[in-house]
C-alpha cells in the first residue's frame, strides 16, 4: 500500500490501495521508511538486505480497538455460552465487566503489566504496528486509574505506538445500582480530570448501548472529556439501535466502534462527519450476533475500519488475519478493502495516519512481508491454515 494515506480510503477508495510490482524499499537507523522504488535496489554498505522476492509487503496493521489490560481470563463465561447463555444473562448473573472489575479491584499493577505485555507481544508477532488499549474494567476511580498507569507503562516497554483511551463508563457498577447519576458524576468530575491530569488517556470512551449507557449520558461524558483534550471513540450499537452513533457523531467522536446494528439513518450521519465506523467482527463471531453491515456501509462511501476488540469476554484474540476471514466471508468486504480497513484506516482511527498504516517515505518502517501468492484472497481464503509470514517492526524483523 504505497501513498502517504493523509485521508482515510473510503468507499470505492478501499479497492484499490495503491501498490507497486518489483518494488523496494529502504529503512534508515531510525526505523523510518527512506525510499521506495522499482526496478534495481540500490546497495549501501552496512545496511540490512533482506530478500523478499516474489513476496507481498504491506504495511503492519493498526489494531484500534483492544481491552486488552485485565487480570483474568473468563473460560467459565465461554461455557455458559456454550450452553445457550446470552451475553446479557451472563451480565445479569455477575459476569462479563462486572466480573473483571470485581478481579481489577483486587489486581496488582505489575501482574497486570506483565500478562498485558505478553498480550502485546502476541500481537506484534500476527503482525500488529500500533495499538489502543482501553482501560473499562475498573470501573472505580482507583482501578481505572491502575489500569491508564499500567497502559502508561506499555508506552514506554514497546517499540510500537500505543494509544490509551479512559473507558470509565463500561458499566454500571453494583453499589451504584440505585445512584447511577453519582456514577456520572465521578467519571466527568474526578476520574476524567484526574486520568488528564497525570497524562495517562488519549482518548475517552463509552459504552452507549441497551442496557449499559444513554445517549444523553454518553454526551455529557464526551463534553466533559473534551474540555481537558480528551476525543471521543465510543461503543455503539452493539446490541441494539440506541442512537449512539449519532451522539458520537454530534461530538466528532473520532471513531464510533462495533456497529451491528446500523441502518440507513445511522448511515447518513457518519457520511457528514469525520467519524469513522470500526467494526469487530470477532466479537460478532464469538458472541453468535448479527455482523455489522460492511457491505452496505462500504458502498456508501464510508471509511471503514477494522479491529479486533481483544478482550476476555466477547473477544479473547488479538488476530488480525482472522478479523480479515471473518471480514470476507460474513461481512463481503473484498481482500483488499479488509486491508485497506485494518491497515491505513486502522491508522486513521488513532490519529497516527502521519507515521503509519501505509509504505511511504517518512513513516516508520513497520511492515509484514507474504509468502509469494497467486492473488491478496488468499489470506483470507486460507483461513486459519498459517501463511507463512514475516514481521518487521522499524526495519528490524521481530522474533518474538
Amino acid at each position: 500500500m504505497h501513498q502517504d494515506g493523509a485521508s482515510p480510503l473510503k468507499g470505492k477508495e478501499m479497492q484499490e490501495p495503491r501498490c507497486l510490482d518489483g518494488a523496494w524499499m529502504q529503512v534508515n537507523e531510525e526505523g523510518k521508511i527512506h525510499a521506495i522504488g522499482t526496478g534495481e535496489a540500490p546497495v549501501l554498505p552496512g545496511e540490512d538486505q533482506f530478500n523478499m522476492e516474489g513476496s507481498w509487503v504491506f504495511p503492519a496493521f493498526c489494531d484500534s480497538h483492544t481491552h486488552l489490560v485485565f487480570p483474568e481470563w473468563r473460560p467459565e463465561e465461554f461455557l455458559y455460552k456454550i450452553r445457550g447463555m446470552s451475553y446479557a444473562e451472563i451480565a445479569q448473573k455477575g459476569g462479563g465487566i462486572l466480573n473483571s472489575a470485581q478481579k481489577m479491584e483486587m489486581a496488582e499493577e505489575g501482574h497486570l503489566f506483565a500478562a498485558a505485555l505478553r498480550r502485546c507481544h502476541e500481537c506484534m508477532a500476527f503482525g500488529t504496528g500500533a495499538l489502543e488499549i482501553k482501560s473499562g474494567y475498573g470501573l472505580s476511580l482507583e482501578s481505572e486509574l491502575k489500569m491508564l498507569r499500567v497502559i502508561a507503562r506499555l508506552k514506554e516497554s514497546l517499540p510500537i505506538p500505543v494509544k490509551a483511551t479512559l473507558l470509565g463508563a463500561h458499566a454500571l457498577p453494583p453499589k451504584y445500582k440505585e445512584r447511577r447519576e453519582d456514577f456520572i458524576d465521578m467519571i466527568v468530575h474526578r476520574l476524567i480530570p484526574a486520568a488528564a491530569a497525570d497524562g495517562l488517556a488519549d482518548y475517552v470512551d463509552v459504552f452507549c448501548d441497551t442496557g449499559f449507557f444513554t445517549p444523553e449520558e454518553t454526551e455529557r461524558i464526551l463534553e466533559a472529556g473534551a474540555r481537558f483534550g480528551l476525543r471521543g471513540k465510543i461503543h455503539a450499537n452493539e446490541l441494539g439501535n440506541t442512537g449512539g452513533i449519532q451522539a458520537g457523531v454530534a461530538h466528532q467522536a473520532l471513531s464510533v466502534d462495533h456497529l451491528e446494528h446500523t441502518g440507513p439513518e445511522e448511515i447518513q450521519s457518519l457520511l457528514n462527519s469525520n467519524t469513522i465506523p470500526t467494526l469487530l467482527p470477532g466479537t460478532a463471531f464469538f458472541l453468535k450476533m448479527d455482523y455489522p453491515p460492511a457491505r452496505t456501509m462500504v458502498n456508501a462511501g464510508l471509511p471503514v475500519c477494522l479491529a479486533t476488540d481483544y478482550n476476555p469476554g466477547s473477544c479473547p484474540s488479538g488476530n488480525p488475519w482472522f478479523i480479515w476471514s471473518l471480514a470476507s466471508i460474513y461481512m463481503g468486504l473484498e481482500p483488499e478493502e479488509a486491508l485497506s480497513a485494518l491497515s491505513l484506516n486502522g491508522a486513521h482511527a488513532m490519529e497516527l495516519q502521519h507515521s503509519h498504516g501505509s509504505l511511504w517515505p517518512g513513516k516508520v518502517g513497520s511492515f509484514i512481508s507474504v509468502e509469494p501468492m497467486e492473488t491478496l484472497a488468499m489470506v483470507p481464503y486460507r483461513f486459519g491454515s498459517g501463511l507463512n509470514y514475516r514481521v518487521f517492526i522499524q526495519g528490524k524483523e521481530y522474533n518474538p
